[in-house]
Formats: C-alpha cells, sequence, structure tokens
C-alpha cells in the first residue's frame, strides 16, 4: 500500500465536503464532515438505513464530483460507532442536525438520534484507492441481474397514425 500525500488527504477531505452523497460500500448516504472525518446518522425510524455500516471494521467510500458528478475519489475508512453523549458523538450531531433535510422534530431529534439511531464515524486511511489519474478502465456499474422482465415491446401498428392525427387537431384549433 502506498502512503498518503498531504495531497491525496486534502482531496479525500474536500471532496467528501463537498459532495452531499456519497457511496459507502454501495450505499448511497447523505454526511457530514467533522473534525478530519466523515460521520452519518441513521438506522432508526425515518432515518438512512446504514446496513454497510453495522459491523463496524473498514469501508470503502467512494465520492463523486460535484461539478460533473462522476466518480472523484475513493478511499479506505475506519468505521467506528459513536456512543451517544460522548464528546465526538455530540460534535457530529451537532453538524448532523444543521444538515439534515425535512427534519420533522428539530426540537427533540438530538434525544431521538441518541434513543433511535446510531451516529458513525468514517475516518480516512492511508491513500485513496482511486484518485484523479489512478481510475480503472470499467465503469464500477453493477451487471444487472439476468430476467425475463421487459419493459421494451414494438410500437403498435396504429400509434404513429393516431399521434399525427391528434397533432393535426391541435394545430387547427
Amino acid at each position: 500500500m502506498t502512503t498518503e500525500t498531504g495531497g491525496q488527504r486534502a482531496l479525500v477531505e474536500e471532496a467528501t465536503k463537498k459532495s452531499g452523497l456519497v457511496w459507502v460500500d454501495g450505499q448511497a448516504l447523505w454526511h457530514v464532515w467533522v473534525d478530519g472525518a466523515m460521520c452519518v446518522v441513521g438506522g432508526g425510524p425515518g432515518e438512512q438505513p446504514l446496513p454497510a455500516l453495522a459491523d463496524g471494521g473498514a469501508a470503502t467510500v467512494v465520492v463523486r464530483s460535484k461539478d460533473k458528478g462522476g466518480r472523484l475519489v475513493s478511499w479506505t475508512a475506519d468505521v467506528a460507532l459513536l456512543p451517544p453523549g460522548e464528546q465526538a458523538w455530540t460534535a457530529a450531531v451537532d453538524e448532523l442536525r444543521g444538515k439534515r433535510l425535512n427534519i420533522p422534530d428539530l426540537e427533540t431529534v438530538t434525544e431521538r438520534w441518541a434513543r433511535e439511531c446510531q451516529v458513525f464515524r468514517l475516518t480516512p486511511r492511508g491513500a485513496p484507492v482511486e484518485s484523479p489519474g489512478a481510475m480503472p478502465d470499467g465503469s464500477g456499474a453493477a451487471v444487472p441481474v439476468v430476467t425475463s422482465a421487459t419493459t421494451r415491446r414494438p410500437i403498435p401498428a396504429g400509434l404513429p397514425r393516431l399521434l399525427l392525427r391528434r397533432r393535426g387537431r391541435r394545430d387547427t384549433d
């Protein structure tokens, strides 16, 4: 594994801060950046599910470019569950509360998150797995599941005439 440089650390931090959505082990999550790490809340009623983080350990974070929308950087994170009430949990929740969209219970959300949800801190580990100039050739998209279902069928033979007839009526109105 290569060692991390200051520029790589800055890329991970800035890209993650600016992106409103990241993928953690294939799951899209909203997040905030607090004190050198990414923090997420979820797992409770009305919040984002966090199955990818439930076991802790390590995770791969994929960050998209804010302007182009494509994959910008991927990094490995050490995942830690923050216990409610600790200083790191409070700092993360203060930032998360400010970024949570459509929050139904602004006054009591901190207590609800402490009671019903989990807050995780994802700290970057080592050099990025992928970064500009070091991207894989493939798209990274999952291969579609083989199925007999289809959404594409030939259009009915009379449809073009029907559409032309309707268009003709509108033009004369």
